[in-house]
């Protein structure tokens, strides 16, 4: 069965996002001041084969693990669905 994997990679708390930063400056300069805290980061859509959508989830952490996400730095979510709800 076909499942999307959609990640959603961020820098962990502890880590310095300036990208963040340059976003909440500039949502502030178009009169957005209540915006306290912006955190940036990047979303990653991945089609694969799998038996379960719990051997796709696996699947798709075992890749951000190795690939999509630095542990040292970022954090991830992983959500899974089947192809036929996901278009």
């Amino acid at each position: 069965m076909q499942y999307k994997a959609e990640i959603h990679v961020t820098l962990k708390r502890t880590v310095n996002d300036p990208q963040g930063l340059a976003i909440r400056g500039g949502l502030h300069s178009l009169g957005y001041e209540t915006v306290e805290t912006v955190r940036a980061g990047k979303f990653i859509e991945v089609w694969l084969e799998a038996e379960s959508s719990e051997e796709a989830e696996r699947q798709a952490e075992q890749m951000s693990d190795q690939l999509l996400a630095n542990p040292v730095i970022e954090d991830y979510t992983v959500s899974v669905t089947e192809a036929s709800n996901a278009i």
